[in-house]
């Protein structure tokens, strides 16, 4: 799972727990670690899950601002048959 940097600092800080995806097939696991540029994230729980059923407190624990700014990152997106939920976490250095 590819994530910009500027969102794997926001992670790092604590200000973003949640992402979301749309893809062919998933590249992460439920309890799974993943090495970035920033360090070191856990991965929480995953939800497969319709892009309707976002949240504004999701939309906003994700760094968007409200669903709305969620949206219209959603419509950038490259087209995939699976939309899921992913929490994270930030452990630590990843040397």
């Amino acid at each position: 799972m590819l994530l910009k940097l500027a969102l794997l600092e926001q992670i790092k800080a604590g200000q973003v727990d949640l992402v979301f995806r749309r893809w062919s097939r998933p590249s992460v696991k439920a309890g799974g670690t993943l090495k970035t540029k920033a360090g070191l994230l856990s991965i929480g729980a995953i939800t497969d899950m319709d892009p309707a059923d976002v949240t504004e407190a999701d939309a906003q624990r994700a760094g968007f601002k409200d669903v709305a700014d969620f949206r219209k990152w959603l419509d950038t997106m490259k087209p995939g048959h699976l939309f899921q939920r992913i929490e994270v976490g930030y452990l630590g250095d990843a040397s």
